[in-house]
């Protein structure tokens, strides 16, 4: 295992404890959402030195954060009052949210964002028997633009836009479905066009064009091929309880690494205090897991979980975040 050491990192202060949520790479600078209800944007390199910006949101709980666009550094929140708003990170707080969403909406668990189709979409919890996802055209965000509640029939956990065709658009829920839905599509019947069935969903999304992954809230991973012509129904690879092959304790996430470099799948364990990245690769046989690039942070964020990581290959740094209310930087040792 190749480690990696603690070179920078940031505490939020209070005498209550802080879980940072999610932490977001844009162009300039680390965005990072907190159980404090704040969205603030650090210098990557100089973490240490604390928020460059901190913005109080407004969601009454804040549960979801999403880039819209990385490098305008325009990044959307939502959470349990059904708000979302949109904030342009170059402004002066004080000039944000750009955008502002109200509506009678259920809390809102999830978002996704195609800034090429100025399109945004929220999914919300099961409430007045229904989960419905939600998406506006950014351009005329008064009122939305299509309403699904008959996708799902629980809490929408997960949205993500395909990585080039923005019509397409990746659902999970604790219902335990994955669909794949044509938003150009309004029928209900109709806009589900392909349908996994993983396990109540923790996380999901897009590889590449064709293929997705899905994360279960009881650590279960797999890869679907949803190339048309493919029969989807099935795993093109089932690990089971990462748990179990992995030898941790819980996944925090999964990401594809830019150029179709492989996938990263970042897990935890409470007990040896270790955040490992693990690294898949695809060959002619199909993925595997490349047990020579194992990565490892010791120490991570003590015994407490890790809510998200992010890396930069070009800076050769990996970030954190935990409920231990720090962020922190990882680069290869001296």
């Amino acid at each position: 295992m190749y480690q990696l050491a603690c070179a920078d990192g940031y505490k939020y202060p209070g005498s209550e404890p802080t879980y940072v949520l999610d932490i977001i790479p844009l162009a300039t600078g680390l965005a990072a959402t907190s159980s404090n209800q704040r969205l603030c944007i650090f210098d990557p390199m100089r973490l240490s030195q604390g928020p460059l910006k901190t913005i109080q949101t407004n969601h009454s709980n804040l549960t979801t954060a999403k880039a819209y666009s990385t490098n305008d550094s325009i990044v959307a929140t939502a959470g349990e009052n059904g708000t979302v708003s949109v904030w342009d990170l170059r402004l002066d707080p004080s000039n944000a949210p750009a955008i502002q969403i109200r509506g009678t909406h259920p809390s809102i668990l999830s978002l996704a964002c195609s800034e090429n189709a100025s399109a945004l979409s929220a999914g919300t919890e099961f409430a007045d028997h229904q989960a419905s996802i939600l998406i506006w055209d950014l351009r005329f965000p008064a009122s939305t633009k299509i309403r699904y509640t008959e996708v799902h029939s629980d809490d929408i956990t997960e949205l993500t836009y395909h990585p080039s065709n923005p019509s397409l658009l990746l659902s999970g829920s604790t219902d335990g479905l994955i669909n794949i839905c044509n938003t150009t599509i309004t029928d209900e019947d109709e806009v589900v066009i392909q349908t996994l069935n993983h396990g109540s969903v923790h996380r999901a999304g897009f590889l590449n064009e064709t293929e997705v992954f899905g994360l279960s809230h009881d650590e279960k991973f797999a890869l679907y091929d949803v190339a048309e012509g493919v029969d989807s129904g099935s795993a093109t690879l089932d690990l089971g309880d990462v748990r179990e092959v992995l030898g941790c304790q819980y996944a925090a996430n999964v990401f594809a690494k830019v150029n179709g470099a492989g996938v990263v799948i970042g897990a935890g364990s409470h007990d040896q205090e270790m955040f490992t990245l693990f690294h898949m690769s695809k060959g002619a046989a199909g993925w595997e897991l490349d047990k020579g690039s194992v990565v490892g942070l010791p120490g991570a964020h003590g015994s407490e979980l890790v809510r998200s990581f992010c890396f930069n290959d070009e800076a050769q740094v990996v970030f954190t975040a935990g409920e231990d209310g720090c962020i922190k930087a990882w680069r290869p040792g001296s």
